[in-house]
């Protein structure tokens, strides 16, 4: 089509989760408590670790770290989310639109590969625990943090200099309920087969070498609890991973669903639900998860409290 007849828009038009003003109304109410918990877990999480010294190990830093990452890529997405079950009219600027994708790119990004630097930490904590003082040091630990927040804003600015030169002609009707990249591409009506490769190969590299990583870690790991004798100090290791591995598999399962499958399989509805699940109730599960099988976290909030009733 040419650009001289093309129709430009200001901005889009999110069809949400439902187009029932009554089905709006309770949705409103569930993923506000859901948001709520969300902000509040994460957030707690953040506030005990720092308060409590025998959490300022490498592991709960970058537990702190993950939480934080949970509390800003769902608040890139739920915030407006909940403004718009209240909205007839749930309308984002171009200019928003781009801001919110770019804010929830790279705050997921920046949580994977955050997973595998925990799974990292964990491998060398029981392979090597002589040595994990050292390995694992106050440097090396920033280090790696600075280095998952710089590839989460890296590989979202190439996703931005694809995508701002994107055209929109036919429509600006947005089938979900935030800016997120595949729909984007589906609704333009440029040639998006340079944009589709970019965010495969940088994807793939991301989320690849992340996976490796955990892969690998894992398998030293389960080798290494394999070889010690006694059944309490396996059942103790397989307990400090138990968590991790649960992140890990809900997040970079979604993660697959949504980013890695053929376009002909492609659904708005279907991936509406799973951008739900990826970008809303994640954030809510992982400080959960952390929480209820982690005996230091759980006898840190129960120190908390204890010291808060006795001053109150």
């Amino acid at each position: 089509m040419a650009i001289e007849n093309c129709t430009v828009f200001t901005d889009f038009i999110l069809l949400g989760l439902s187009g029932r003003q009554d089905v709006q109304q309770g949705l409103f109410v569930l993923f506000l408590l859901v948001y709520g918990i969300t902000i509040i877990a994460n957030l707690g999480m953040i506030l005990l670790i720092n308060m409590d010294p025998r959490l300022h190990t490498p592991m709960y830093y970058f537990l702190s770290n993950l939480s934080f990452c949970d509390v800003c890529y769902s608040s890139s997405v739920s915030p407006k989310m909940l403004a718009d079950f209240l909205r007839e009219h749930k309308k984002i600027a171009y200019n928003l639109c781009v801001v919110q994708m770019s804010f929830f790119g790279a705050f997921a990004t920046v949580e994977c590969v955050m997973l595998s630097v925990m799974a990292y930490d964990r491998y060398v904590a029981i392979c090597n625990p002589l040595l994990y003082t050292v390995t694992m040091s106050r440097r090396v630990c920033t280090q790696l943090v600075a280095t998952a927040y710089t590839v989460g804003f890296m590989d979202i600015s190439i996703f931005i200099y694809f995508t701002t030169g994107l055209t929109f002609c036919n429509s600006n009707i947005i089938n979900h309920f935030f800016c997120d990249l595949p729909p984007l591409l589906a609704l333009s009506t440029s040639d998006t087969t340079t944009t589709e490769i970019a965010l495969t190969v940088s994807c793939s590299c991301v989320v690849g070498s992340s996976i490796l990583t955990v892969l690998l870690s894992y398998s030293y790991i389960i080798t290494a609890i394999l070889h010690m004798k006694s059944a309490e100090g396996r059942r103790k290791a397989f307990s400090t991973c138990a968590s991790h591995l649960t992140a890990v598999a809900i997040f970079y399962g979604t993660l697959f669903f949504m980013y890695f499958r053929p376009s002909s399989s492609y659904s708005m509805d279907t991936d509406k639900v799973a951008s739900l699940f990826y970008a809303v109730v994640i954030p809510m599960l992982n400080p959960l998860i952390y929480s209820l099988r982690n005996k230091d976290v759980k006898g840190a909030l129960k120190k908390a409290v204890g010291t808060k009733l006795c001053t109150g």
